[in-house]
C-alpha cells in the first residue's frame, strides 16, 4: 500500500494544528490557569472542541496575535511553535 503523504507533510500539519492551553502555557512559561484567565478575559481567542465541556484549542494565528500584541519576541518563547 502506498503512502499518500509527502515528506514534510506531518511537519506542515503540526505547524497549523491548533494549540492546547497547556502548550501555550509552556511556551509562555506561565501556569495553565493564566492561559485560561486570558481566554476568559477575551485577551486570547480560543474555541471548544468536543461534546459537553469539550476541550479548549487556540489557533496559531490567535496565539501569534496575542504574542505580538504584548511585544513578546519569538526568541523569548520557551518552545518553538
Amino acid at each position: 500500500m502506498q503512502e499518500n503523504s509527502t515528506p514534510g507533510t506531518a511537519q506542515a500539519v503540526a505547524n497549523v494544528a491548533p494549540l492546547k492551553a497547556r502548550e501555550v502555557a509552556a511556551a509562555l512559561r506561565v501556569d495553565v490557569s493564566t492561559v485560561y484567565l486570558a481566554i476568559r478575559q477575551g485577551d486570547l481567542t480560543a474555541y471548544r472542541v468536543g461534546a459537553g465541556r469539550g476541550t479548549i484549542r487556540i489557533s496559531r494565528a490567535a496565539f501569534d496575535e496575542y504574542v505580538a500584541e504584548r511585544g513578546i519576541p519569538a526568541s523569548e518563547l520557551a518552545v518553538a511553535l
